[in-house]
């Protein structure tokens, strides 16, 4: 179906238009440089035109609007709904209601200026990549985190609120990473009475000065501030992932760096004696709460994945079995009680089929998260992980030749090796054809 929007013009170029469900175009520019100007996109009711910079994949396209975290049952919805409860517990407002307002159905697409610019996130930040992400074109994108949703909520005039949904990022392929996951965010803004509220002399202290920035605080925010909002900050997380993991865990706080919040945290937590990174958070930028119109209050905000929690949670393996429609697999997760404890009981492993490609890169625009894209594309959920295995310069020519192993490993059933040959040498045509690169094959 030809957008409305665009239809004249489209009759006029002959323009073509995919929906979600659509194939990726049989060219290098599908993969490489985006489909080519002047066709569109629909997805999700809406119609974007595409340029030079469209790199979406139909099977990411495909898993748009699925919405894992708000199907009932499933791991990541209970994990989100053991935050959402736990919250609506701790934090009560006035009127005895949840303080914490609850986002998880907000689009995935937006604009680049709320995941990036609304966020201070520098023009030429290497987060920007069109590498490292999913544009529809230009100026529209699918979210790289659920962030790119708190300007608008905070000019809303909501001063605390949780945002979870899908998000989308071009990575590497193994058991850790898929193109899609799924986020948990949380805000919470303070006025100087809320902050001060109990603390001795506290009528005196203020949220704001004009001094110079440290690595402790923001140059507008007063070290009283900070401090408390800090404080309340990790006693919130603390409280959280107690909850979550029970008592008695060892919890430590590692300095980082975030465009939009200093000073920044990730948390680490001791599970079964090893430390695992959680979450990352912090003082909220105040140049992003003054430019949402709440110049008077002071905020913190943090950001986990559901998808990290429930495997470490749940004891799940493969980052593929969340997309899993086995019923051996979601019939786990059916629990009377959310809190309830379960620890996945595995499939049946079946065994991998390995299958290395080598081939000679262009000289210009290639990058290692096109080929993962591409494996991820043709592939499917048949590609458990890929690894660079060797790297290879010329002495003569200086033209690089790169290795990469491909294992291959169906969650429900044997592969033979027929029939991920076939796959194997559609890997290896498309490289050569969308990525151009020089097979070796």
């Amino acid at each position: 179906m030809v957008c409305a929007a665009l239809r004249s013009a489209a009759r006029a170029r002959g323009c073509l238009v995919r929906t979600a469900a659509g194939l990726a175009p049989r060219s290098r520019r599908s993969l490489g440089s985006g489909p080519a100007a002047g066709g569109a996109l629909e997805l999700l009711g809406r119609c974007y035109p595409q340029d030079d910079y469209s790199n979406l994949s139909s099977r990411v396209l495909a898993r748009v609007g699925r919405n894992l975290h708000n199907l009932r049952h499933h791991p990541l919805w209970l994990v989100k709904e053991r935050v959402k409860q736990h919250f609506h517990a701790q934090h009560v407002g006035r009127s005895g209601a949840p303080l914490f307002s609850v986002h998880d159905d907000l689009s995935p697409v937006v604009t680049t200026w709320q995941n990036f610019d609304s966020l201070l996130v520098p023009g030429g930040h290497p987060s920007r990549k069109r590498g490292d992400n999913y544009y529809l074109n230009r100026t529209h994108m699918l979210r790289a985190h659920t962030s790119a949703h708190q300007w608008e909520l905070l000019r809303a005039g909501l001063g605390a609120f949780l945002v979870a949904g899908d998000v989308y990022r071009r990575d590497q392929v193994d058991a850790r990473h898929y193109p899609v996951f799924h986020q948990l965010e949380g805000v919470r803004l303070f006025s100087r009475r809320e902050l001060f509220a109990g603390i001795k002399g506290g009528e005196s202290l203020q949220l704001f000065e004009q001094s110079s920035r440290s690595a402790r605080k923001q140059e507008t925010h007063t070290m009283e501030a900070v401090k408390l909002v800090e404080f309340h900050l990790k006693q919130t997380l603390t409280k959280l992932v107690t909850h979550l993991f029970g008592d008695g865990l060892d919890v430590r706080w590692v300095d980082c760096y975030f465009p939009f919040t200093h000073p920044s945290f990730e948390m680490e937590i001791n599970f079964h004696g090893e430390w695992l990174e959680v979450l990352g958070c912090g003082v909220m930028e105040q140049q992003v709460v003054n430019s949402a119109g709440a110049q008077d209050r002071i905020g913190w905000a943090f950001g986990l994945g559901l998808e990290r929690l429930a495997m470490i949670l749940y004891d799940i393996p493969d980052i593929r079995l969340f997309w899993s429609e086995d019923e051996r697999f979601l019939k786990q997760f059916r629990l009377s009680d959310i809190n309830q404890k379960v620890t996945f009981q595995p499939l049946s492993k079946y065994p991998a089929v390995i299958n290395d490609i080598s081939f000679w890169l262009p000289s210009e625009n290639y990058t290692e998260n096109d080929f993962y894209d591409l494996v991820r594309t043709i592939g499917g959920d048949l590609v458990e992980k890929v690894d660079l295995i060797d790297k290879f310069e010329h002495p003569k020519t200086h033209k690089t030749s790169h290795c990469y192993r491909i294992t291959y490993r169906h969650m429900e059933r044997t592969l033979s090796q027929r029939e991920v040959r076939r796959v194997h040498e559609a890997v290896q045509q498309a490289a050569v054809r969308l990525l151009a690169v020089e097979g070796r094959f």
